[in-house]
């Protein structure tokens, strides 16, 4: 004790100074490995996460270029209407005004014929001869028999006057006076079916000369003198046409067939007289649709007065004043051709694929007209595949513009 008498500290022994600051050396040292361990497994969270984002964003990448390159991409077109022509050209063929085959209305043999194919003749001009020795002994024979009911006729008439006034002095019973009248009618009737019998015979007679039944030109002789000619055979002698006017048929497709009306004035032309246009006059139509080609059947009349055109030609008629809608078409590439016919494939809102059957008109090359399966605001895959089935999902390809969302710089340039 000092002699301020205050208590001085008492002294710590070395060797347990030695120990307290070895303990304290440990407990700082053990703080700190367990900072470093904790700031390790914090880095390794943070290695293990950063390195598992990216393969997670890499493998829904994958999954979702997978599944885009599982959809087909297809580039679509819309059926645009074809360029608006004038007129409407079409083949047709041009057949003679009035044509009949002469058929022989007698048997008998050829004796002579007058005309030949070619010739030009006039209503009940000679153009044969037919030799009957057969109907001419049968009128023979008719004109008999009716010489003989005429005799007969008269001895009824006479015997019937002679029993009326023989009755009158009941001379006779009125049985026998009714008899020989009843034999008197019967013997008049006799006559009128042996007289109905000649003029028969006497008609046939007559068509021992075979005339023409109406102007025209000989077109076709099917006989030769002396050749056996059967009435009723079917074998006709001569064909006659009346080619002065010509009627032209022809057949207009279903798109424009409501454009088609009588009185319309037409083109018609004759390949092998290039240049030349004769001027058509629609002047009927069979006002119904063909079922098997769904065709309006039109006949126009051309003169033809000066022979210019030869009945049966073929011709090519353009429709110039028919009203016309412009049918759709689509490109060549963009047809499917199957077993069930023409097909294309049309996309749907909910881009699944769907297979029509389409009509086809006419072909252009590059396009095709289509009569009927699609409409203008379908959206129809260009070069669809083989393979194409209905309910197929597809990807519709985006322009460069949609893509883009905006115009090229030369666009832009040229505005």
């Amino acid at each position: 004790m000092n002699p301020s008498g205050i208590k001085e500290p008492t002294p710590i022994p070395p060797a347990r100074e030695a120990l307290a600051s070895t303990s304290a050396a440990a407990a700082s040292s053990g703080a700190k490995l367990r900072h470093a361990a904790i700031v390790a497994a914090v880095l390794i969270v943070i290695g293990a996460v950063v390195g598992l984002i990216p393969r997670s964003l890499h493998r829904h990448a994958l999954r979702a270029a997978t599944r885009e390159l599982a959809v087909q991409t297809v580039s679509v077109v819309s059926p645009a209407p074809g360029k608006t022509t004038a007129g409407l050209t079409l083949p047709a063929e041009a057949k003679a005004l009035v044509e009949a085959p002469i058929y022989a209305r007698t048997s008998g043999y050829l004796k002579r014929y007058l005309v030949d194919i070619g010739a030009q003749v006039k209503p009940g001009d000679l153009l044969a001869e037919i030799d009957t020795p057969e109907l001419n002994q049968e009128l023979a024979q008719a004109r008999a028999q009716l010489a003989q009911a005429e005799a007969a006729l008269a001895l009824a008439r006479t015997t019937d006057a002679r029993w009326a006034d023989l009755l009158k002095t009941a001379s006779v019973s009125e049985q026998e006076a009714a008899e020989k009248k009843a034999d008197l009618e019967l013997k008049a009737a006799t006559v009128e079916a042996a007289r109905a019998n000649v003029r028969r015979l006497e008609e046939l007679q007559s068509f021992e000369r075979v005339t023409a039944p109406f102007a025209g030109t000989i077109t076709a002789r099917g006989t030769d003198v002396g050749q056996l000619v059967a009435a009723g055979s079917g074998n006709e002698l001569f064909r006659l046409a009346q080619t002065g006017t010509l009627r032209v048929y022809v057949r207009v497709p279903q798109a424009a067939a409501q454009g088609v009306a009588p009185g319309q004035m037409a083109e018609l032309t004759v390949p092998e007289l290039p240049g030349r246009v004769f001027p058509a006059k629609v002047v009927r139509t069979s006002g119904a649709m063909s079922a098997d080609s769904r065709t309006l059947l039109t006949e126009l009349e051309v003169d033809n007065s000066r022979g210019e055109i030869l009945a049966g030609t073929y011709v090519q008629v353009r429709l110039t004043e028919a009203k016309l809608d412009p049918a759709l078409t689509l490109p060549a590439n963009a047809l499917l051709f199957r077993s069930e016919g023409p097909q294309v494939g049309v996309v749907g809102a909910d881009g699944k694929v769907e297979l029509r059957r389409v009509a086809l008109g006419r072909d252009f090359g590059p396009t095709i007209e289509i009569v009927g399966g699609v409409g203008p605001a379908d959206r129809v895959i260009l070069n669809p595949a083989d393979s194409l089935v209905s309910g197929t999902t597809v990807r519709v390809a985006e322009s460069n513009k949609e893509a883009s969302g905006q115009e090229s710089p030369k666009a832009m340039t040229a505005k």
